[in-house]
């Protein structure tokens, strides 16, 4: 498969610039994907298209402000620069190895190994390595937990280059039911459900289970090869509790759907299951051995599943999800969901002549 096949125009002003206000009033395309039907609703219509017993498996994972602004101070400590150097330093994930972060520069070239960048007083960071991949490895003094307190203090939202104005509250750029911070851009499909309308999903018998999936490269890095198979997807920090791949199993023993909001829980969900088997080779653990009529089990670690045209899915019957890049692994996957890459960008076609809006701050689609 070739890159260039996931293209489609996209006239730049309906790129959404900011939220919907409230957020279920957001645009609703409703896609068929077997009688290859479209319908245009609003989000709070999902009502409509959602049924008691429907499992809803959202990504609870949280934003923090990983984009921070520094100086270069020195080489090693002994060679200072003649004029000090403004360079953006963007958070993608800590390592495992405490203090250690891998993050992306700006411009990359004026950072070198050994040379520190300060943020604050109390908040800097030396590089130590050049990854080949463009990433770099710096080392921090504080831990994790630390490093996002101040990068909360001293840092700005993460909100993708299309995004022209920094939103001035980072709740602006969460989902309402965010918790579990980590995450370097937000898992968007989550921005149109409102706390009322979660309520009357609930008083319907709809059903809601959840997971983590720290956003990072492997969620918004472009493909650069020609060729999609040359891609090589960037892990990304994903946990499944016990409670609730027990959630999915139930509503998958019992035929009652699975319903992903977003392709991180589609990553998530689809990449658990093929850990769940063992023709899936993989270095870490699950935390529960498979269960007889199992789908998923508990996983706390690393995927880094390229879901594209051709996959074979396991758990996820419907999704929610935004509109996406052009040639980006997010379209790829939809395109696969679909099963038919040309009817998904017919519908793309259809969402650009009615106006819909796009991306992180763009309307949604529901494929069923």
């Amino acid at each position: 498969m070739l890159t260039a096949d996931f293209d489609y125009n996209l006239p730049q002003e309906l790129i959404a610039q900011t939220p919907m206000i409230p957020r279920d009033y957001s645009r609703l395309m409703v896609v068929d994907r077997k009688k290859q039907l479209i319908q245009h609703q609003h989000f709070y219509d999902i009502l409509n298209y959602l049924q008691p017993g429907d499992l809803l498996v959202w990504n609870n994972s949280k934003v923090f402000k990983a984009r921070l602004f520094g100086e270069l101070e020195s080489i090693n400590n002994e060679e200072l620069l003649e004029h000090k150097k403004e360079i953006e330093i963007f958070l993608v994930r800590e390592m495992e190895n405490e203090g250690v972060w891998k993050v992306l520069a700006k411009p990359g070239r004026h950072l070198r190994e050994g040379m520190r960048v300060k943020f604050a007083s109390d908040f800097y960071c030396e590089a130590l390595l050049k990854e080949k991949d463009g990433t770099i490895l710096v080392q921090f003094s504080d831990n994790a937990e630390i490093v996002r307190e101040k990068a909360n203090k001293y840092g700005h939202i993460p909100v993708p280059p299309y995004v022209k104005d920094e939103p001035q509250e980072i709740e602006s750029y969460q989902t309402v039911y965010a918790k579990s911070e980590g995450s370097v851009a937000a898992p968007t499909a989550g921005f149109h459900f409102t706390d009322t309308l979660i309520e009357k999903l609930k008083d319907k018998g709809v059903e809601f289970a959840e997971v983590t999936l720290h956003v990072g490269l492997g969620t918004f890095l472009p493909i650069k090869s020609e060729k999609v198979e040359d891609h090589v997807m960037h892990s990304e920090w994903v946990e499944l509790t016990e409670e609730n791949a027990e959630k999915i199993n139930r509503a998958k023993t019992e035929g009652r759907r699975v319903i992903a909001v977003g392709t991180t829980t589609v990553r998530t969900l689809e990449g658990v299951a093929q850990l769940t088997f063992p023709s899936f080779k993989s270095e870490i653990p699950l935390l529960t051995s498979p269960k007889r009529g199992g789908i998923v089990c508990a996983y706390k670690g690393d995927l880094n599943l390229f879901i594209k045209p051709g996959f074979k899915f396991q758990v996820v019957d419907a999704m929610i999800t935004n509109f996406h890049l052009p040639k980006s692994t997010l379209l790829m996957l939809v395109s696969a969901f679909v099963g038919d890459r040309e009817f998904m960008l017919d519908c793309y076609k259809k969402a650009v002549e009615e106006k819909y809006r796009f991306y992180s701050f763009g309307d949604a689609m529901f494929i069923t």
